[in-house]
C-alpha cells in the first residue's frame, strides 16, 4: 500500500493505449488495476460480473462501495481506468479526494480516431498474437472526427480545471511514453509503491504499426477535414471576465402568475417589471423579490408549470444605459467611486459633477466611446476596477445563471411586444397584456442621437463574444 495514495484512477479514452498501460501497471509489484470498473455496460472487463465481490447491481446503487472495496481489498494499491462516458458520479468522488492518485493518458486524437475506426472494421480491439492480426483501412469522416476532438478536448479541460481548483496534480502519460521503461518506473514512484519494472509487458502488440497514410482509405477527405480545424484555437473569442454567482436575489416573480424574471443588469428591467405587475393587475411593489436559493426552490415547488425567462438587450443600447445610469449621473444608484476613478485615472472626458445644460451631443458621444474603450479593457482583465454586472457580457451573465438554473426562455428586447404575451399564455395566464415599451425615460441623450459607425465599432470591440454568441447585428 502507498503512503501517498489510497487508490488511483487512470483517465483515458478508447484507443489511447490504456490496455497496455494497465498491463504494465499490473506488472508492478504492489499495484493492481481493475480495468474499466465503472463502465456502464460492464464491470471491469466485458466477461466479468464483479470486482472483489462487488457486483454491477451493487455498483449501480453505490459507486462509493466499489471504490472503498478497491481501496481496502486490492492486492497492493488498487485502481481502475475511467473514460469520459463512464459513471459521472465517480468523477466527483475521485477529483475531490486528494488521496486518489490521478493518471492522465493522452494520445494524438487523429491517431486514436483512426485506430478506433480500424478496430470497428476488423472487430479486433486487442492483439496478443501478431499472426491473428487483421488488416483494414479507416474511412475518415470529418464531422465524426470533429465531434471526437471536441469531446476529448472538453474532457481534458474539465480534468485540468478540476485539478487546479483542488490544488492537485496528476501524472501525465502520452501514448508514446508507454514504450519508455523509465517513464513507467517514474509512474510507480509517483504512486508511492516500491515495485519497479525490469522490462515492459510484451503480451500486447501494436495493432497498426504503419504510417497514418497507410491506415486511411480517403486521404484527401482527411486532409480537407483537418484543414477545417482550428488546431491552435486562434478563432476563439478570449474571455477573462471573472465568474460570479447566479445573483438569485435579483430575480423577480409575479404576484400570482407563475412567471419568474431573471434580469440581466442594464436591460429593460423596468419594462418587464411593469408588465409582470400589470399581468396580475397589481402594483409593482407587490412583485416578489429578495429570493435566496432556498426560497426560490420553494417558489418553484409552489408554482407547478412555472416559466422563467431573461431578456437580451443589444450591447450598444445596454452599454449606453449603463453609462448614463451608473457613470454619467451622480444620483442614487450610481457608481460615484468608479466614476471618479474613470475620470481621474482613465481620463474619461466627463465633468466633475453630473452634466448640466452645457453637456452637448459631441461631449456625450466622446465620453461614451471612451467608456466603451474602458469596458473593453475591463472585460479583458486589464484594469483594477471590478467587472460590474451592469456591463459584464450577457453571455457570462447567462452562464452565471446556470450555476443554479437556466431560464426557460431567452427573449430579445426588440421582440418583447410579441413574446411576452405568448410567454404569459404558455404559463396558463388568462390575460396577456402587451408591455409598455416606453416605460423607461431616457437620461441625457438617446443612443440614436450619437450613434454612428465609430460608436458601433467601439461597442463591438468590447463585446465581441456577445455579438458572436447571440448573432447581434449593428444596432443602427
Amino acid at each position: 500500500m502507498s503512503d501517498a495514495f489510497d487508490y488511483f484512477i487512470v483517465f483515458a479514452e478508447m484507443r489511447t493505449g490504456s490496455n497496455f498501460l494497465e498491463a504494465n501497471l499490473n506488472a508492478i509489484d504492489g499495484v493492481t488495476c481493475h480495468g474499466e470498473a465503472f463502465n456502464p455496460h460492464f464491470i471491469g472487463y466485458p466477461n466479468k460480473t464483479e470486482i472483489l465481490g462487488v457486483t454491477r447491481e451493487m455498483r449501480e446503487k453505490s459507486p462509493e462501495q466499489l471504490i472503498e472495496t478497491i481501496k481496502k481489498f486490492s492486492d497492493g494499491l488498487g485502481g481502475f481506468r475511467y473514460f469520459h462516458d463512464h459513471d459521472p458520479r465517480v468523477m466527483d468522488i475521485a477529483m475531490d479526494d486528494p488521496r486518489c492518485a490521478k493518471i492522465i493518458l493522452t494520445r494524438n486524437p487523429l491517431e486514436s480516431y483512426v485506430s478506433w475506426k480500424i478496430a470497428q472494421e476488423t472487430g479486433q480491439w486487442k492483439l496478443t498474437n501478431v499472426k491473428r492480426r487483421r488488416d483494414a483501412k479507416a474511412t475518415f469522416n470529418p464531422a465524426e472526427f470533429e465531434m471526437h476532438v471536441e469531446e476529448l478536448q472538453a474532457f481534458q479541460v474539465t480534468l485540468l480545471n478540476r485539478l487546479q481548483a483542488q490544488g492537485q496534480t496528476a501524472f501525465y502519460v502520452a501514448y508514446e511514453d508507454l514504450q519508455n521503461l523509465d517513464v513507467m518506473n517514474g509512474l510507480a514512484g509517483f504512486l508511492g509503491v516500491d515495485g519497479r519494472l525490469g522490462g515492459l509487458d510484451d503480451s500486447l502488440k501494436p495493432q497498426n504499426p504503419v504510417t497514418l497514410e497507410d491506415k486511411v482509405a480517403n486521404l484527401d477527405d482527411l486532409n480537407a477535414g483537418l484543414a477545417r480545424l482550428d488546431r491552435f484555437n486562434l478563432a476563439r473569442t478570449p474571455n477573462f471576465e471573472p465568474r460570479r454567482g447566479p445573483v438569485v436575489p435579483s430575480y423577480i416573480a409575479a404576484q400570482n402568475a407563475p412567471l419568474l424574471y431573471m434580469p440581466i443588469r442594464s436591460g429593460p428591467e423596468q419594462v418587464v417589471q411593469n408588465w409582470l405587475a400589470a399581468l396580475d393587475e397589481a402594483p409593482v411593489d407587490a412583485l416578489q423579490t429578495g429570493f435566496n436559493q432556498k426560497s426560490l426552490r420553494n417558489w418553484k415547488r409552489d408554482h407547478v408549470g412555472h416559466r422563467t425567462f431573461t431578456v437580451l438587450r443589444h450591447p450598444a443600447l445596454r452599454l449606453h444605459d449603463a453609462f448614463c445610469s451608473k457613470i454619467l449621473t451622480t444620483g442614487p444608484g450610481s457608481f460615484n467611486k468608479i466614476r471618479n476613478t474613470l475620470r481621474r485615472f482613465h481620463k474619461l472626458p466627463i465633468p466633475g459633477q453630473e452634466p448640466n445644460e452645457n453637456w452637448d451631443l459631441a461631449a456625450h458621444r466622446e465620453a461614451f466611446i471612451a467608456f466603451a474603450q474602458f469596458v473593453k479593457m475591463n472585460l479583458s482583465g486589464q484594469t483594477s476596477i471590478r467587472v460590474d454586472a451592469h456591463w459584464c457580457s450577457q453571455s457570462l451573465a447567462i452562464a452565471n445563471m446556470a450555476d443554479f438554473a437556466l431560464p426557460d426562455m431567452v427573449l430579445r428586447e426588440d421582440q418583447l411586444a410579441e413574446m411576452l404575451p405568448i410567454l404569459a399564455l404558455s404559463a396558463g395566464c388568462e390575460t396577456a397584456p402587451a408591455p409598455d415599451l416606453e416605460a423607461q425615460e431616457p437620461m441625457f441623450f438617446n443612443l440614436s442621437d450619437i450613434y454612428d459607425a465609430e460608436v458601433e465599432s467601439a461597442v463591438q470591440d468590447a463585446y465581441q463574444r456577445d455579438y458572436l454568441m447571440f448573432g447581434f447585428e449593428s444596432w443602427g
